[in-house]
């Protein structure tokens, strides 16, 4: 190993720095040397000097050799205290790539974190929609009566278009196979019946979910970004009671309505196949429809679509709080929770069908 001495001049500045460090001796430096910085002679350093310095170590440990320095006095000692952390910085070491275990506990544990957040937030949000109330610590009414008019009023054409575009082609399907065994009029059972039980809960939760459960978390999602969040428990407000209970009971209110309407909606898709196309007179489509209808299997449907509501409503508020970053964040979070949405729907889907099946039959 070989010791390199670098004597500093009396002066340290931008135009003896460059010197220095311009200087062969930091090119006669080899791996595994060591430096020495030599400030025994210097009386006075500025700035633009220590960031020389900096410099030639980093040049210095580019080379893979060691540096250190001694002989500082007064102002240059003080200012070497404060250049020191760059003096000894040090390349950080490469990242390790996470193993196969370490990733499935991240994820899990993510998971894990992700669904006690979402638990506090059901808690949260079922007490202040459904008891605070009554014990009279308040509800936002007014925004009660704006949310069923969003969420409601203003979904009813695009929920009894879905739906009815759903049955017209569900009897064309449905059509084309009971043909051949000359059995077209049971259509109409099967609309009935598949509609009821099914189809509007989930078409219906579907267009909700893209439509109102988007504009929830847009509409968290921006608040947290501009810091309104912030600002309302500044106020000492609950965000809770203050934006999701006003929201959640109106989606509570308006799903079921919505469904309603997508059951009409499909019936009468399948009645326009059955009437125009397949030729039955309307008072005999009627007659099987109203035959097949059960007020078991239209309590399904309207059941199904208060847990959607409940499922939509959260998820977006979650995803909504959530948020990092800016206007990439919102949209990002905005995507999730559509997706999640979709996703929970059919999972509280079957486990109603799996109860139903094993229960009812």
């Amino acid at each position: 190993m070989t010791l390199h001495r670098i004597e500093c001049p009396p002066e340290l500045n931008l135009e003896t720095g460059r010197d220095i460090f311009n200087d062969d001796s930091i090119d006669a430096v080899r791996s595994g040397d060591e430096c020495l910085i030599d400030l025994s002679q210097t009386s006075k350093m500025d700035p633009h000097g220590g960031a020389w310095l900096i410099r030639m170590a980093q040049a210095v440990r580019n080379k893979k050799a060691s540096v250190r320095w001694e002989g500082e006095s007064g102002q240059v000692a003080e200012l070497m205290t404060l250049i020191e952390p760059g003096l000894l910085d040090e390349p950080p070491p490469p990242a390790r790539e996470p193993g196969y275990v370490e990733q499935v506990g991240g994820i899990t544990i993510d998971v894990i974190r992700e669904g006690r957040e979402m638990f506090a937030l059901l808690v949260d949000a079922i007490y202040w929609t459904l008891l605070a109330p009554f014990e009279g610590r308040g509800f936002r009414w007014s925004h009660f009566i704006d949310e069923v008019h969003d969420m409601g009023a203003k979904a009813v054409r695009i929920t009894f278009l879905m739906n009815f575009l759903l049955g017209l082609t569900i009897a064309m399907l449905s059509a084309a196979q009971l043909r051949t065994f000359g059995l077209s009029i049971f259509v109409a059972q099967l609309i009935v019946i598949g509609f009821a039980r099914e189809l509007a809960a989930i078409m219906t939760a579907v267009v909700v979910s893209a439509r109102t459960g988007a504009a929830i978390t847009a509409e968290m999602a921006t608040m947290v970004v501009q810091e309104e969040i912030d600002a309302l428990r500044g106020m000492g407000l609950n965000v809770t009671q203050f934006l999701i209970a006003p929201k959640l009971l109106a989606l509570l209110v308006v799903l079921p309505c919505l469904t309603a309407i997508g059951m009409v909606a499909g019936i009468l898709g399948g009645l326009c196949w059955g009437v125009f196309v397949l030729g039955f007179r309307p008072q005999i489509w009627l007659n099987e429809t109203l035959a097949a209808a059960q007020w078991n299997d239209i309590g399904q449907g309207l059941l199904k679509s208060l847990f959607f509501a409940l499922a939509i409503v959260l998820i977006g508020s979650h995803n909504g709080l959530r948020v990092k970053g800016g206007s990439r964040g919102v949209g990002r979070m905005t995507t999730r929770a559509v997706v999640m949405d979709i996703f929970m729907i059919i999972v509280v889907d079957m486990l109603f069908a799996t109860f139903f099946y094993f229960t009812v039959g």
